[in-house]
């Protein structure tokens, strides 16, 4: 980063997520809205189904899978593959 000696933001990608990145960070939208949070580590929609786009608030979890099964979450249980 050019002139300041902070280290580089950290940027977590999760295949089935947002992106994780650590804050304070400032999003600028297509149309060129900044949206701005200060929080540490903030969650960014990749999906684009968050009802509070930019920022993620798990709406991923509730999609559709291609084949017409739920997608799984971290609270659903486990299938056994043979059933």
């Amino acid at each position: 980063m050019p002139g300041s000696a902070e280290r580089p933001r950290r940027v977590t990608v999760d295949p089935d997520g947002p992106l994780l990145v650590e804050g304070p960070v400032e999003v600028v939208g297509d149309d060129g809205t900044v949206f701005t949070s200060r929080r540490f580590k903030v969650a960014i929609c990749t999906c684009r189904r968050s009802r509070t786009y930019p920022w993620c608030d798990t709406s991923h979890r509730r999609r559709v899978k291609p084949d017409g099964g739920q997608a799984r979450t971290a609270n659903s249980p486990e299938r056994d593959p043979a059933s």
